[in-house]
């Protein structure tokens, strides 16, 4: 027998072999990227799905970008950019990893990795995409200012799930309550244009972002909230694809509030500690934790404040119809505590 016929023989026996045993994995190969274009409004993200081992399916990756995006949508009342390039690759794991979101003329452009082993559950409680999108939202400044981008990520990605209700909003609360602390200034701190590490830049960022949404609501009786000065700096033109001085943005959040917030807070925080009493502000707001557990106080001063805070404006984008009266156990994600100790680059969760 030829050398051909012999290797056409081989071939065929092994097809017969992997038709009639196939492997043993459920896990998805894909062969070639896959590129699929979806609409967000007036916006588009074309979704590059690039080869490689994943235990999900392209529908069940492309209903994850969905709900990253209507997250986004909901709170900012609009997709922030009108052409967003999303690359995903597989990894090694389980998991989501290695998001880097970038601004280019047309655009945005995150790239993101997800663990071969995920599974739809592990998409469906996913933050990290939410987070990059969130990027999309405010103009670039400059680096020593870094906080303010990482900070509003990381404040605005649960409040945006809950109100697209992807995220229980107890578990929500759960975790700032246990998170926030990692963005309090420690002993030698210059305030957060200087001090330039993992918990300030990301949870401190986050509590200057919390601190304004309270007074803004306080300075409002609750008809203005954070969201309304984030709106109104997008709206402006302030997308990442622009390089912004911060004080420009700053200055167009408190415009589109009608109230100064945002500037003077900033100007209290950039070089110097300021201390929070975190504890005192939880008991304001009606929230106490106890253990793994989160319930909420109707009867505190500013009940109202926290209601307001998690479901937005009551005719606006972002209303929905969660309440907070329910207070159910909640064990929260532990993936930013576990990473204290990382100094990630800019625009990289």
């Amino acid at each position: 027998m030829s050398r051909t016929l012999l290797i056409t023989a081989a071939t065929a026996l092994i097809l017969c072999f992997a038709i009639f045993f196939p492997s043993p994995s459920h896990t998805l190969r894909a062969q070639e990227d896959e590129l699929t274009s979806v609409q967000v409004g007036s916006s588009r993200i074309d979704v590059h799905i690039e080869s490689g081992e994943f235990a999900v399916s392209h529908a069940e990756l492309l209903d994850w970008v969905h709900h990253a995006a209507n997250s986004v949508t909901t709170y900012y009342g609009r997709f922030p950019v009108p052409l967003l390039k999303l690359f995903i690759s597989s990894s090694h794991g389980r998991g989501v990893g290695g998001g880097k979101t970038f601004g280019f003329e047309d655009g945005g452009r995150i790239q993101i990795h997800v663990g071969k082993q995920t599974i739809v559950a592990g998409l469906a409680k996913d933050w990290m995409l939410t987070h990059e999108m969130v990027h999309l939202a405010f103009p670039s400044v400059a680096d020593k200012h870094h906080w303010i981008e990482e900070g509003l990520a990381t404040y605005v990605e649960p409040i945006a799930r809950v109100r697209a209700h992807y995220f229980d909003l107890a578990e929500m609360w759960f975790e700032v309550v246990r998170d926030l602390p990692q963005g309090l200034p420690a002993s030698g701190d210059e305030g957060l244009d200087h001090t330039h590490t993992w918990g300030r830049t990301y949870w401190g960022g986050a509590l200057y972002c919390m601190l304004a949404d309270i007074q803004i609501h306080k300075l409002t009786q609750n008809t203005k909230g954070l969201d309304d000065a984030l709106r109104g700096i997008l709206n402006a033109g302030g997308d990442i694809r622009y390089n912004w001085d911060l004080e420009k943005a700053l200055d167009v959040g408190d415009k589109a509030t009608g109230v100064a917030v945002l500037r003077p807070l900033y100007d209290k925080m950039k070089n110097q500690p300021y201390p929070v009493d975190l504890d005192a502000m939880w008991k304001e707001l009606g929230v106490a934790r106890t253990d793994d557990t989160v319930r909420f106080i109707d009867s505190a001063p500013l009940a109202a404040t926290l209601r307001a805070i998690t479901n937005g404006a009551p005719t606006g984008p972002a209303a929905n119809t969660h309440a907070l009266s329910t207070p159910p156990i909640i064990l929260g994600r532990n993936s930013r505590p576990q990473a204290a100790q990382l100094s990630p680059p800019k625009l990289e969760e």
